[in-house]
């Protein structure tokens, strides 16, 4: 029997449970999904003692209300600047608090930010779907959606209740409107002037924007070869073009394969503070090379770890 229950009062669309990630499975077509901002999934959880990659729930801008009708626990929540209050206090949104039964949860879109993540001091249980709880938003596999009327359980010790307190939200955890991109790997299908014009004109997020990925609008970015090319693996963050000159930067449940040319590719480094981008929002593009790319990458892992231990340590000092 769940130790702690929550009921769903309000889920907005694309709330789901979410681990680190399905990995291996690409060759057989199967995404990784997990979440969209990777660094504020890991920091939630381990702000509370949990492994970095344990399930959690996503919470898009549509918002999330919960009831806990039983149990308590610690909460910690992570990612955009949201509204986060418990019976109509405000927690902050990057905040570690307790929440007992009788209490109310609510997440709602605050000042910056597109995802936030509510992870539980207790094991949150979730089905698998290949040994992961990660959702897969077009097949509902993995976790599963978070919907209206559901009911969320973790089980388990969720350790000791201590008050509420702040986390550190890094810098480098928010979304950024310039965005570093490796040209490729298919930008010889684009003229030297539309890759031009990808690397100075202004584009912003339109609302075609899920967890698969977002569209941009802007300048059209017309291929000059016939799109006949075989399908090629994709990777997240990856700048598609459609034969309508659209991009689209692919996201955490993007497709394995696909046979629309590549323009370029956002490197790892600027993926989660581009996922906390909201529709609307304007951006440019800035190529870098990939031995940049590769030394950025590494320069973000480490004031990643060095954040990420220091979350793990406040933890253990209380």
């Amino acid at each position: 029997m769940a130790d702690l229950v929550f009921a769903v009062v309000h889920a907005g669309p694309h709330v789901s449970a979410q681990d680190a990630g399905r990995f291996g499975h690409l060759r057989h077509g199967v995404p990784a999904s997990g979440p969209m901002d990777r660094l504020a999934h890991r920091a939630a959880n381990l702000a509370l003692g949990r492994p970095a990659g344990a399930a959690a729930i996503e919470v898009s801008l549509g918002g999330l209300v919960l009831d806990c009708v039983q149990g308590q626990a610690m909460l910690a929540v992570t990612g955009g600047s949201f509204s986060v209050a418990v019976d109509g206090v405000a927690m902050g949104s990057w905040s570690v608090f307790p929440i007992r039964a009788g209490s109310r949860l609510s997440l709602r879109p605050g000042r910056w930010g597109s995802w936030a993540y509510l992870a539980f001091s207790a094991v949150l249980e979730t089905k698998l779907w290949l040994g992961s709880a990660a959702t897969h938003a077009l097949s509902g596999l993995g976790g599963g959606t978070v919907r209206s009327g559901d009911q969320l359980r973790a089980s388990g010790d969720g350790g000791p209740m201590r008050p509420a307190q702040p986390l550190p939200c890094p810098v480098f955890a928010r979304p950024r409107d310039v965005v570093r991109v490796v040209p490729g790997p298919q930008d010889r299908f684009f003229a030297p002037a539309t890759l031009a014009t990808l690397m100075s004109a202004p584009f912003r997020l339109s609302d075609g924007y899920d967890r698969m990925g977002v569209r941009l609008t802007g300048p059209a970015l017309h291929p000059t070869a016939a799109l006949t090319m075989p399908s090629e693996p994709i990777v997240r963050g990856s700048v598609q073009v459609a034969g309508d000159g659209v991009a689209t930067v692919l996201l955490a449940d993007h497709q394995t394969t696909g046979g629309y040319p590549k323009i370029a590719t956002v490197i790892d480094a600027d993926l989660d503070s581009f996922a906390q981008l909201r529709p609307h929002a304007s951006l440019r593009f800035q190529p870098v090379d990939p031995s940049r790319a590769i030394a950025l990458a590494r320069l973000q892992g480490a004031a990643t770890q060095l954040y990420l231990a220091g979350i793990s340590a406040r933890h253990s000092a209380n």
